[in-house]
């Protein structure tokens, strides 16, 4: 499949730019620093005694610095939100880099892990340099306490050994505990263990107090392998260093020594304090009592859930995060919004589909009796709900469906929720907005799926009709299991039995039909499902074949 310049540009071209300039700083930062302890002359003796080691240490150290500072600013979900909803960031293309915070959070993370291995690796072998290589002449300029110290007792027995090997301990448990599976099978452990981050910062702020290497404080007096007084030649290493300022001149003074003053936090501080801000904010925001309305029992295993809060606004396509302290005190789990409150409704609400044991448990603090039937209409309940904390609303790729002229909304099973809530809005009026052309793509397994929002599909239907303008919408519904397949039966969902399609859908043709429909235009390409739609909605969207259209691929994730 040929690529398309200008749809790879659309797509890509903005994250493999922030990509290179962040590759960039790192290798200039990098250099930089691996250069000044190289050549400095204030790092000459102790570059004599620890060779490459000091450089590669501090180099490294550079790196983290960037990169532990970098880290946090994707987690502030809140400030990302504020931004994507601000006039200052106008741009869809800088709104779209937004989206790809998670992964700029996971790609700063993986530096840290590379770059701490680099960094502890070459402070082993300083380490045993400063076992090794003793020196009688500077005694301040150790941190071995005599010539051929254990060094495991040096790890062990200083402040940038102990602290060192603490850091290591735990970023070895957040690393390992954010891998795919540990998160899917115990979120909680991937939770605490993320959340050693507050320690893991201030065991790096004592980390670089320790002084441990040190620097020469009077380079005039004393330049670095001059003659001292009780030596009758020159110091052998200065010609072959280059830093010798003349043979045979004396030293005015002995050489003088410090530790650098600490960089570290210089470089956390801000993003720190700034990450520690939004939590607290979010805490309190997120006490805010909710009132759970009504609880809804849908087909194949879904939960609706209609809940109040005070002064809760939200934007369609954005999502709350959800704690249950009755199932986990810990568990924060993000759910798209499917009802965003308006002017004649201040409830909001999800759909949940009951996969794991949060769900599951949750469910049954919802619904208690397992034999009550699903039920489109709200079911009343005279009993009192679990208590719920409801954080957010977050910003999401599926803000955008409206900034289009043109968008095409794909679904995957539940990944139809941002969905829905944007369906709610064009019901509720679509003439404020740019929007003026949807496709909407439901894939589900089985034909019960689709009775989630019968009702919604049916209603924007027969308003486009009564309004003269079918065409708004284009609805193709595909289920993929066969066996004992019947249409929907109830006559009101006639719409919705006329567009159900057997099987999965034909994207190539889909795209080109759009192409050719929508020539010249940029079309939002908006995906919420299972990777293989994914990566196959990201591949055509790249692809050189519709007719000078450009379609611009979003994926909806929760950062």
């Amino acid at each position: 499949m040929a690529l398309s310049v200008r749809s790879w540009v659309a797509n890509e071209g903005g994250k493999h730019f922030v990509l290179l300039l962040w590759l960039g700083g790192n290798t200039w930062l990098f250099m930089r620093t691996f250069l000044c302890y190289y050549y400095g002359q204030q790092y000459h003796y102790l570059h004599k005694m620890l060779g490459l080691g000091l450089c590669i240490s501090r180099a490294s150290a550079s790196v983290l610095n960037l990169n532990c500072c970098l880290v946090l600013l994707p987690m502030c979900r809140t400030l990302l939100t504020c931004l994507r909803g601000s006039h200052r960031v106008t741009s869809r293309k800088a709104r779209r880099l937004l989206d790809k915070s998670k992964t700029f959070h996971v790609a700063c993370g993986v530096a840290i892990c590379v770059f701490s291995a680099v960094h502890v690796s070459a402070h082993l072998a300083n380490i045993v340099n400063f076992s090794v290589r003793y020196s009688e002449d500077f005694p301040s300029l150790n941190v071995a306490r005599y010539k051929g110290e254990d060094p495991r007792l040096i790890i062990l027995t200083t402040v940038p050994g102990i602290t060192g090997v603490l850091l290591v301990l735990i970023l070895f448990l957040m690393f390992t505990a954010s891998s795919y599976c540990i998160r899917v099978s115990n979120y909680e452990i991937f939770w605490h263990t993320h959340n050693l981050f507050v320690v893991f910062y201030v065991i790096l702020m004592l980390h670089v107090l320790g002084g441990a290497l040190k620097y020469q404080t009077n380079i005039e007096a004393h330049p670095p392998g001059c003659l001292r007084a009780n030596q009758s030649s020159p110091d052998p290493t200065r010609e072959e260093s280059g830093q010798a300022l003349g043979d045979g001149r004396s030293c005015k003074e002995e050489a003088r020594f410090q530790p650098n003053s600490p960089e570290t936090w210089l470089w956390v501080s801000g993003p720190l304090c700034l990450y520690c801000a939004e939590r607290l904010y979010r805490y309190i925001r997120s006490n805010s009592p909710v009132t759970i309305v009504t609880v809804v029992r849908h087909p194949c295993d879904v939960i609706e859930l209609r809940m109040l809060k005070k002064d809760f606004k939200a934007h369609p396509g954005q999502y709350i995060v959800l704690n249950c302290p009755s199932v986990s005190s810990f568990e924060n789990h993000p759910f798209t919004l499917t009802a965003c409150p308006t002017e004649k409704k201040e409830t909001f609400g999800i759909h949940l589909r009951v996969v794991g044991d949060w769900t599951e448990r949750f469910a049954e603090l919802l619904l208690p009796d397992p034999r009550a039937e699903s039920e489109i209409l709200p079911m009343v309940q005279q009993r009192r709900y679990p208590k719920l904390h409801v954080d957010g609303p977050f910003g999401s790729p599926s803000e955008e469906v409206f900034n289009y002229e043109v968008s095409l909304c794909v679904a995957g099973g539940i990944g139809v929720t941002p969905f829905a809530c944007v369906l709610h809005t064009l019901l509720d009026g679509w003439r404020r907005f740019r929007l003026r052309r949807l496709y909407f793509v439901w894939v589900c397994r089985e034909l019960q799926s689709f009775y989630w929002f019968a009702e919604l599909l049916c209603a924007l239907h027969r308003k486009l009709w009564q309004e003269n303008i079918p065409d708004y919408l284009n609805l193709q519904l595909y289920v993929s299991q066969t066996d004992g397949l019947q249409n929907i039966p109830e006559e009101r969902y006639q719409p919705l039995s006329s567009r159900l399609l057997i099987g999965r859908p034909r994207w190539k043709l889909l795209f080109e039909e759009i192409g050719k429909t929508n020539k010249h235009k940029r079309v939002g390409v908006f995906c919420c499902g299972p990777k293989g739609i994914s990566r196959t909605l990201h591949r055509l969207c790249n692809s050189d074949r519709y007719s000078g259209t450009t379609f611009e691929f979003n994926k909806e994730s929760f950062s």
